[in-house]
């Protein structure tokens, strides 16, 4: 740290240092001309002053900005507001004395005027390379190798432009047009590179763009300002640093402006759809809340308070209510943002009527009642939309969202909800059955408890596709396992596979595995790469899993149309891949760390997206460790070589054989049905 704080402070000084003297020896180089002697000073002094000066204030940033690891997004964009802000006063005050000299000598004074225009070539140059560094950050965010081997060869093109202007290097016509467009061009695909957008909220981007706004605006300005001084000095003298006659500074300035522009509309362009990411991401939040209550909260009424606020929330409701039947006609009634009364005067309202529906308790179809409200007095409320909660199929209670605009609620809508009501739903059931476990037999009832909702999580069906079959098979080592598996269709052309192995076993894998699921079918139907799945189901997890807790998961995206198969491995088992052509299994051993295990914002630099073909007749086969680490009566595991030697030859079946001759051969293996840890296995052939 004390180093880098030094190499800060002499690449400052060093600069300082080339900028005076590059002041003076223009200057004399100046008054040499004006009274026609030969200067005291090369020529070249302050063309090599200038070059000096862009290095050390490049180093300069370089130490200051690009190793800041805790600078994010918006910090990297208040950096080069800052930067130009102070860059515009000085430059503004200079002005002002300009102003308040009027017409005296001094005013009118070249060697004034030189300096005038040295000042602020410095400041822009200074504001340049500042934007420079940032920028750079920004576009080297989740880099690449191509896109760092871009990045070295653009940056050798400035290096090259910079000591060509120093030393005069004057190339063919063609061959400087060739120079030139090559260079735009990678500066052109580099500027393209705006991962870090879409990680802006609907708030910092706002931000951003005022900010690329005073960049702009802090351009515009230094570029007048350098060109109205080069026009007035540039024909005193031979030796004159005119901005314009720097390939250098125009190549630099003409990046900064591109990658300003880009970012500004890029983040521009993506405005509206800000509000839809951080609304499904607080989808995703609610509905951990949900999950988790069972584990957090102490009773029933906790969970129906959670459940209000996480609807009322997630679809901009102006209020809720929830009514939970209770024994006769008791029935008890939770509000939010509206009173009981209110709540009890819609009610009747919407039963005078004779409306038929939910609010009876006696459908489970949703419906949207609000063209009921219209003629109701004395009420703002004109949007209506209801739904039961369930416990073991029986309706325990109604759930009510409430606007004051008409017609408030659409589809989309009515699903979020309806999918928090049935997690509610599950976490009342939660509570009831684990009251029960503890009045009788506390132990045995909770993993009976667990197991129902476990076996809940995992899909009755798999996602069916001409261009594959899938099987999938699991069995718990207890009556609570913390193995997870599951498909959904993220289009007509994709498909994502998940499987996962919760660390630990018993109540508390099983509610993780619950909150796995959630986090699965939230997420996966955003069309995610998969290292971003991973990445944000990290980000949704690490603060639910208590220390030491972790989940493994492989997530994989099928594409039917491309025929290819991209997927991230986070700690969990090898896959098992059999190609069909060449009739020989592998494992694909990809890096990756298990959801949980990094707390920090770095996680995506320990996982990774990968990608394979698949032809027809291959076989992939996905497996959790209590399939390789089942062991026979003298210890030994089944083991990866036995899985994979049993792969090849039954490959020629079809997915559903394939998994009961392995299962079989699994257990005639161990030579008992009692098994130390769960098995999983998903089996999916190709067409």
């Amino acid at each position: 740290m004390l180093k880098l704080k030094a190499l800060t402070r002499l690449t400052f000084l060093g600069a300082a240092v080339a900028w005076l003297v590059m002041v003076f020896s223009d200057v004399t180089v100046l008054f040499s001309d004006l009274k026609g002697l030969t200067p005291d000073v090369p020529l070249w002094l302050p063309r090599l002053m200038l070059d000096l000066y862009v290095i050390c204030i490049f180093y300069y940033y370089k130490f200051k900005i690009e190793r800041d690891e805790s600078l994010n997004f918006t910090d990297l964009l208040w950096r080069v507001f800052a930067t130009g802000l102070v860059a515009t006063v000085i430059s503004l005050a200079l002005r002002l004395l300009d102003f308040l000299l009027g017409s005296t000598r001094l005013s009118s004074n070249i060697f004034f005027h030189d300096v005038e225009y040295l000042v602020n070539l410095g400041l822009l140059l200074s504001f340049l390379v500042a934007a420079y560094t940032c920028w750079k950050r920004l576009i080297l965010y989740q880099k690449s190798k191509w896109l760092l081997r871009g990045w070295l060869i653009f940056e050798i093109a400035l290096v090259v432009v910079l000591l060509s202007d120093n030393f005069k290097i004057t190339l063919e016509e063609w061959l400087f047009t060739t120079v030139t467009v090559l260079t735009g061009l990678l500066a052109l695909v580099l500027s393209a590179n705006m991962k870090w957008v879409a990680f802006l909220n609907f708030r910092q981007k706002w931000t951003s763009l005022l900010l690329l706004l005073l960049s702009f605006f802090y351009l515009g300005y230094f570029f007048y300002t350098v060109t109205r001084f080069s026009d007035e000095i540039s024909l005193q003298s031979v030796a004159f640093l005119d901005f314009r006659n720097h390939s250098f500074n125009i190549y630099l300035f003409s990046f900064v402006m591109l990658y300003s522009i880009f970012s500004f509309l890029v983040i521009l362009f993506n405005l509206p759809t800000s509000s839809v990411f951080e609304q499904k991401l607080e989808e995703v939040v609610n509905f951990q809340r949900i999950s988790q209550s069972v584990q957090t909260e102490q009773n029933e009424e906790s969970v129906y308070k959670i459940l209000l606020e996480s609807s009322v929330s997630s679809v901009f409701a102006d209020a809720a209510w929830l009514e939970i039947k209770g024994e006769q006609e008791n029935h008890r009634l939770q509000t939010y943002q509206i009173t009981e009364a209110d709540a009890r005067k819609i009610q009747q309202h919407l039963n005078g009527r004779n409306v038929k529906g939910i609010l009876e308790q006696s459908t489970d179809k949703t419906k949207n009642l609000s063209q009921h409200l219209s003629t109701l007095k004395g009420i703002n409320y004109r949007s209506i939309m209801a739904f039961p909660v369930s416990v073991k199929g029986e309706k325990i209670g109604t759930l009510a969202l409430l606007k004051e605009l008409p017609e408030g609620f659409n589809k989309e809508m009515t699903q979020i909800v309806s999918a928090f009501a049935n997690q509610a739903g599950i976490s009342i059931e939660n509570f009831r059955l684990l009251k029960e476990a503890i009045q009788n037999e506390r132990y045995k009832e909770e993993l009976k408890i667990a197991k129902t909702v476990q076996k809940s999580l995992l899909p009755d069906k798999l996602e069916k596709d001409p261009a594959f079959d899938i099987s999938a098979f699991s069995e718990s080592a207890d009556e609570v396992g913390g193995d997870y598996y599951d498909t959904l269709r993220i289009n007509d052309h994709q498909v994502g596979l998940i499987i996962a192995d919760v660390s630990g076993k018993g109540t508390t894998a099983a509610f993780h595995m619950s909150q796995m699921k959630g986090i699965f079918h939230s997420l996966a139907q955003q069309a995610l790469e998969p290292k971003d799945f991973m990445v944000r189901a990290n980000q949704a997890l690490k603060y639910c899993l208590e220390r030491g807790s972790f989940i493994s998961a492989t997530y994989f995206v099928i594409d039917t149309q491309s025929r290819t198969i991209r997927y991230c491995r986070a700690g969990h088992c090898p896959v098992l891949f059999y190609q069909a052509h060449e009739k020989t299994a592998g494992f694909l051993t990809d890096k990756g760390v298990a959801l949980g295990m990094v707390k920090g914002k770095d996680y995506d630099n320990y996982i990774e997206t990968n990608s394979m073909p698949w032809q027809s007749g291959d076989v992939m086969v996905l497996f959790t460790d209590g399939i390789t680490e089942a062991k026979n009566g003298r210890g030994d595991e089944f083991g990866l070589d036995l899985l994979k030697a049993t792969v090849t030859e039954l490959a020629a079946n079809n997915p559903q054989e394939i998994q009961d001759r392995l299962i079989k051969k699994l257990y005639d293996y161990t030579g008992t049905e009692e098994i130390d840890d769960d098995y999983t296995t998903m089996i999916v052939k190709f067409h």
